[in-house]
């Protein structure tokens, strides 16, 4: 499978460098620790239960009881994960009383999320 793979990818078959280019994109490249902060922000897109609280919270701010309900699991692995969410600023919380309601950090966060869900459908 693996040599079935690589030959389906179009490899370059000259040994030529467009210099240009290489320099081009060099100076547009970002600094090294954004590269790891954007790919552990995909780490947390990564998990399913975690797109499961995105695709909620998308629709409505909610507390840990509601998403335990709606996703059929405990209080404790639903905050578990939405720590892991707050971590990565994916999530807010806003306390009302005795109630703590979680909603999307910000329009950002919807964007990702959405463009995500119309990537697999459409790509």
């Amino acid at each position: 499978m693996a040599r079935q793979k690589a030959e389906l990818t179009p490899g370059c078959d000259v040994e030529a460098i467009n210099e240009e280019v290489v320099e081009k994109v060099s100076g547009m490249m970002p600094p090294a620790a954004e590269f790891f902060s954007l790919a552990d922000l995909y780490k947390t897109y990564s998990d399913p239960t975690r797109v499961k609280i995105l695709w909620a919270l998308n629709c409505h701010e909610m507390c840990v009881c509601d998403l335990a309900a709606l996703l059929n699991m405990t209080k404790s692995a639903i905050s578990h994960q939405l720590k892991t969410l707050r971590m990565s600023n994916i999530v807010k919380f806003q306390k009302q009383g005795k109630s703590v309601r979680y909603s999307l950090s910000d329009d950002h966060v919807k964007d990702i999320f959405e463009k995500g869900f119309d990537h697999i459908r459409h790509g």
